[in-house]
């Protein structure tokens, strides 16, 4: 199997995920029912992932993908970093919206299955380094580190957010993005980040 099949298969289990997750729940979602929806076998489905964190995983690379090929390019290095971090974000939720029926219910399993939250923290913060990276800000070493942590911590807290604005604008999400960016961009300089 080529690298580039290999990837859409991925997708297309992770969008199949999510489909299922939005119908039944996250919760209620089984590795056959994704295989069978996914048009694989049980053993087709093993080849790809070992569970039902895999999946999480594989939608959170997705999610990645998809910002950073939409944002290819659209960014002006001459923007202020927060400026191209904001719309990284914002294109973020954007895509989130895709799947938002199936990551609410992923959302909500945490609070029954916290294993779960604490197995993607890793993912997580890959996942705002990425988005750190496509904005033009260093990652590398201490700073780096404090950076992604930083940018996870706004991340989560602005989920919440999100999950509650269902406006089209998204206008919750814009301000509380905005707000807590020009905090932590205080925070940055203060300490020197």
């Amino acid at each position: 199997m080529s690298k580039k099949t290999k990837e859409n298969l991925k997708d297309h289990i992770a969008i199949i995920a999510m489909a299922l997750s939005g119908e039944i729940g996250w919760a209620h979602v089984s590795m056959a029912e994704i295989a069978e929806k996914a048009g694989l076998t049980l053993a087709e489905l093993y080849d790809v992932v070992d569970d039902r964190s895999d999946i999480l995983t594989l939608v959170g690379r997705l999610i990645d993908r998809k910002v950073l090929e939409n944002m290819e390019g659209a960014l002006d290095n001459e923007t202020p970093a927060r400026d191209r971090l904001f719309d990284i974000m914002m294109e973020r939720f954007d895509v989130l919206n895709e799947y938002r029926g199936g990551i609410l219910t992923v959302l909500e399993s945490f609070h029954y299955d916290p294993k779960q939250a604490v197995i993607s923290c890793p993912h997580l913060c890959r996942s705002m380094s990425w988005m750190l990276e496509a904005a033009g800000i260093e990652v590398s070493g201490i700073k780096g580190a404090m950076k992604v942590a930083g940018l996870t911590a706004l991340y989560i807290k602005t989920l919440r957010v999100w999950r509650s604005d269902e406006s089209v604008d998204m206008a919750k999400v814009m301000a509380a993005l905005d707000k807590d960016l020009g905090r932590v961009e205080g925070l940055a300089l203060r300490f020197g980040l």
